[in-house]
């Protein structure tokens, strides 16, 4: 019945109709905050898997698991994450910790723990409203997985090009342009959902898939599933121009460029912001999935460590700017710590017990204003000016606008701005600074070095007459008991008393 059902489906896509389900997602997806989990150096839940694990080492199973997610899903409610994205779940090949040398598409890899505990996993999340997306390798086997030495299969597979990603060139490619082969990964992908009742696939390396296969398995997917989401990673960024968006129902790519853009402003102070902005549009405007990091760079925290920037500082105003701008933040696992080093010291287990409060409060106050502004989801994106290295950036949304204001430089800095309706003031959410109108009917919005601020509009009722008189009365009461405890004081001292 499936195979039939993606038959029509593909004849229908040829014809031009497709599924709305793809626009309909792309608004929520926007909506999400999505962490990105690398299961075996994630955590360690269950001690019991420890048959393949060295963590001397690097390339070796380390011990994470489904149930070491599932013990951690409360924290990362609590950090402000909406949607979790696992790496390859299925059964794998000695030491394939990554999920990219797949032996058996039905069925968990015995190190990550059983369909139970990933059906669990899904229902936890779901309890906490959070959603469970998996990767999906569809390209790659592994060169011990049974179909390779198939007589029957021998024209599944085609010859693969040598990677520089080490994990990719131990494996063969599947020949996608076989129907036989379609009809498989299509089974093998609604096999997943069925069984553990996951919220969406992030297509690994979609980029390299048969364009025209992607097209047809997403239109399916979506035709199945209207809610489903269907995220995309790519291989080769420097090759890709954003088709994939226009052609399929997928509804969010990795931003390569944008990744580049502001790892490049925030790795060293006095480094400008407005260049994200102009890496953006030239970009085509895109909105897809913003990281910072992902399982197979260097940890943005090395990078500007490395140019003995402050943590916390750093983090605050790059979360700032990954929260509020166009598209989908995608936050690698550990940055919450946050964790440093490169590939592959990079991908140590989480070191849950380093974590700085600080930061993790960020974390959830910037989740928590971009969940309560539309704007900044779904809004039109407009630099409105730049002084050094700051940045003010205005995003507005069905008559709401809000105010970004990003100070970068090593002092500080003040951006006017007009055209904010008058008697109105600018009520900043982050330190909860003020900005009135000034005389010439401008607002002067002034940051100190290294810091950012998230503005909203609000009506100017003036100074507040009744809080400031209350203080003064606490301080004119204050001072008063201070001088009758100084002159009693004095009194016993003389003797008076």
């Amino acid at each position: 019945m499936r195979r039939l059902v993606f038959v029509l489906l593909i004849g229908l896509t040829s014809l031009g109709v497709t599924s709305p389900a793809a626009a309909a997602g792309d608004k929520e997806v926007k909506s999400e905050i999505i962490y990105n989990i690398l299961i075996d150096r994630f955590s360690n839940g269950d001690q019991s898997l420890g048959k393949q694990t060295n963590l001397d080492e690097p390339h070796a199973y380390h011990g994470g698991d489904i149930k070491g997610i599932t013990s951690k899903l409360d924290k990362l409610k609590e950090l402000g994450f909406t949607t979790i994205v696992l790496s390859p779940v299925m059964g794998n090949a000695p030491d394939g910790y990554h999920g990219y040398w797949i032996e058996d598409f039905y069925k968990v890899e015995q190190q990550f723990g059983t369909m139970k505990d990933l059906q669990k996993l899904v229902k936890e999340a779901h309890d906490r409203n959070i959603k469970v997306v998996l990767e999906l390798v569809t390209n790659y086997i592994s060169p011990t997985h049974p179909m390779v030495d198939d007589p029957a299969r021998k024209d599944w597979i085609k010859e693969s090009e040598v990677n520089a990603n080490q994990w990719l060139n131990q494996t063969v490619k599947l020949d996608q342009s076989n129907p036989e082969v379609q009809a498989f990964i299509t089974d093998v992908a609604d096999y997943w959902i069925d069984q553990a009742g996951i919220d969406g696939y992030r297509f690994h390396a979609a980029d390299q898939m048969n364009q025209e296969f992607l097209k047809d398995l997403t239109a399916h997917l979506s035709q199945e599933n209207p809610n489903f989401y269907l995220l995309a990673g790519i291989l080769k960024p420097e090759q890709y121009n954003g088709e994939i968006e226009k052609n399929t129902n997928i509804q969010a790519v990795e931003n390569n460029t944008l990744q580049e853009a502001m790892v490049s402003a925030f790795v060293k102070a006095g480094n400008p912001v407005a260049p994200i902005y102009e890496a953006w549009q030239n970009n085509g405007k895109r909105e897809g999935l913003n990281y910072l990091d992902n399982k197979l760079t260097e940890r943005f925290t090395q990078k500007f460590f490395e140019n003995g920037r402050n943590p916390l500082t750093t983090w605050k105003l790059a979360l700032t700017f990954l929260y509020t701008a166009p598209g989908t933040p995608m936050i690698f696992q550990g940055s919450e710590i946050p964790m440093g080093g490169d590939f592959p010291e990079s991908l140590q287990l989480v070191q849950f017990n380093a974590s700085k409060q600080d930061l993790q409060d960020y974390y959830n106050q910037i989740a928590a204003l971009r969940a309560k502004f539309p704007a900044l989801q779904k809004g039109s994106f407009e630099l409105l000016g730049t002084s050094g290295a700051m940045s003010l950036f205005k995003r507005s949304y069905e008559g709401e606008s809000v105010y970004v204001a990003i100070n970068n430089d090593v002092k500080s800095q003040v951006i006017s701005i007009d055209g904010v309706e008058s008697g109105k003031l600018l009520k900043g959410v982050i330190g909860d600074n003020l900005v009135r109108e000034n005389e010439n009917g401008k607002y002067r919005i002034g940051l100190p070095r290294e810091t950012a601020e998230v503005y909203v509009i609000q009506e100017d009722t003036g100074l507040n007459w009744l809080f400031i008189g209350m203080v003064i009365g606490v301080f004119v009461i204050f001072v008063g008991a201070i001088i009758r405890l100084s002159v009693k004081q004095k009194k016993r001292e003389a003797g008076l008393e």
